[in-house]
């Protein structure tokens, strides 16, 4: 996909994605550069929708944000928008919507509300429809069938998690309550579970085409970065779960150098 996107609206999805989420630039970077189109303009619009509940204190402004991306995928009408723009020339070029109208639909959740979940089912539907579902989009964004549909949920949404854990500090000192509970007991549960998606997805993605690789090794760290939550949970609330720099550069490398 990518027939007909603007190159300066690329590199203008690709310089959000650099400022908002390094981890997924690295690895959209380590991708073939006629991939990288489809990869910025996906990381980019969930950049967008992850944005809207924060933008404003105000309920009905956020919601309006979020109804623009519904007109957006749903090609409503052409928008002159440097993300809008190239995600509709992938729509149009076959993109599926639903991964895309669930990753709009979870983000309601966070609107008005400091306490966003009332037990772990809801934060696992969050998980899902955020990390979950732009799995699933950018997997068939670069050409990947069904079949992996599921298994790139179950990454995507582990990849979510691991993401979300790494949050937490700036989300309690944004006010909010992001864990149900928060006792170090259910983050050891938390990571638990998502090591155990973890393994459902590696079974299912085992033989997943090259090409769909890329999108895959935007989830690098979720492994990591999980085992470190359950083996030391009070490195979530600390702001110490993750890797020096080095290593993050490295892990990625390695990935691209054995194809994985």
């Amino acid at each position: 996909m990518g027939r007909g996107m603007d190159a300066s609206q690329i590199n203008a999805c690709a310089a959000l994605v650099e400022n908002g989420d390094p981890d997924r630039f690295l690895a959209a970077m380590a991708a073939p550069v006629d991939v990288r189109g489809a990869l910025f303009t996906l990381y980019a619009f969930n950049l967008e929708l992850a944005r809207a509940p924060w933008v404003t204190k105000e309920p009905l402004i956020a919601q309006m944000r979020l109804q623009f991306w519904r007109d957006v995928v749903a090609l409503e009408e052409f928008k002159a928008h440097e993300v809008a723009a190239p995600l509709q020339e992938l729509v149009k070029n076959g993109l599926p919507v639903a991964p895309l109208a669930a990753m709009i639909d979870a983000r309601e959740v966070e609107i008005g509300t400091s306490a966003p979940f009332d037990d772990e089912a809801a934060l696992w539907a969050y998980l899902e429809g955020t990390g979950g579902a732009l799995m699933q989009a950018t997997v068939a964004a670069l050409g990947g069938g069904a079949a992996l549909s599921e298994p790139a949920m179950a990454l995507g949404t582990a990849q979510g998690l691991a993401n979300y854990l790494m949050a937490i500090p700036a989300l309690e000192g944004a006010g909010r309550h992001p864990l149900p509970d928060g006792r170090p007991e259910q983050v050891v549960a938390l990571a638990a579970e998502g090591l155990r998606r973890l393994r459902g997805a590696d079974s299912g993605l085992r033989k997943a085409p090259k090409a769909v690789r890329p999108a895959l090794r935007a989830a690098w760290r979720a492994k990591g970065l999980l085992q470190q939550a359950q083996r030391d949970p009070g490195a979530v609330g600390a702001g110490t779960l993750g890797s020096a720099e080095i290593m993050r550069r490295g892990g990625i490398i390695l990935r691209v150098l054995l194809g994985k």
